[in-house]
């Protein structure tokens, strides 16, 4: 998939320097914060986060120097204010694996997500406690944990298909007023058997096995 104006692709080999900039905990939570509740300062991130304001600000640079931010319209011209260029930051996992940057950061971003979920559902309960969030709310929402067995395959598909509805639903559901800020956390996490590992699917048979070419069929 290619990058567009709202899904940003990172390549490992192309993109190293951009890679290691994310893998700071808190410029992971500064562009989470910018992309959930939009433009603002780093004097008003830092209050979100309990950060001092130089180092929200140092932070904000930093992203900005690799395209994960930029200034948004100022409210005036006393200081600036940030918004996130692109609303979702993928890499191939393969590729993310095969260099120690990578893995870095495909294992620090998927810490974060299960911090933002936790985070999410407190405020999500809050919400529906004191009323900010209407009846209408209460049976759609909710977590999901289903263990199905599937093939690599399958488990593309199905992230390839959920991923095309959520398009199709969130263009036409743009302009609803009754619309709202849902975080949907997706993990497809295959788990290997209990036991040895297995051999690679390319390993060599044993010697005493049958020549495969000569086996009926």
């Amino acid at each position: 998939m290619d990058s567009d104006a709202t899904h940003r692709v990172l390549d490992p080999d192309r993109d190293p320097a951009a890679l290691k900039a994310l893998t700071h905990p808190l410029r992971l939570r500064l562009l989470g914060l910018l992309r959930l509740h939009g433009p603002a300062t780093a004097s008003e991130l830092a209050v979100r986060t309990g950060e001092s304001s130089a180092s929200t600000s140092y932070h904000l640079r930093v992203l900005a120097k690799y395209a994960f931010v930029a200034e948004a319209e100022h409210r005036d011209g006393r200081e600036r204010r940030w918004q996130a260029v692109h609303s979702v930051t993928t890499a191939d996992n393969a590729a993310m694996l095969a260099t120690p940057a990578g893995r870095a950061m495909l294992v620090l971003g998927r810490r974060r997500q299960l911090e933002h979920l936790q985070q999410s559902m407190e405020q999500h309960e809050a919400d529906i406690d004191t009323g900010r969030l209407g009846e209408e709310w209460h049976a759609p929402s909710g977590i999901d944990d289903l263990m199905p067995r599937l093939t690599p395959e399958s488990l593309r598909e199905l992230r390839d298909t959920m991923a095309d509805k959520l398009a199709e639903l969130t263009a036409r559901d743009e302009h609803d007023p009754r619309a709202r800020q849902v975080v949907l956390l997706t993990a497809g996490l295959p788990l290997a058997p209990a036991g040895p590992a297995a051999p690679p699917a390319d390993a060599a048979p044993p010697a005493d096995a049958a020549p495969e070419a000569g086996r009926a069929r």
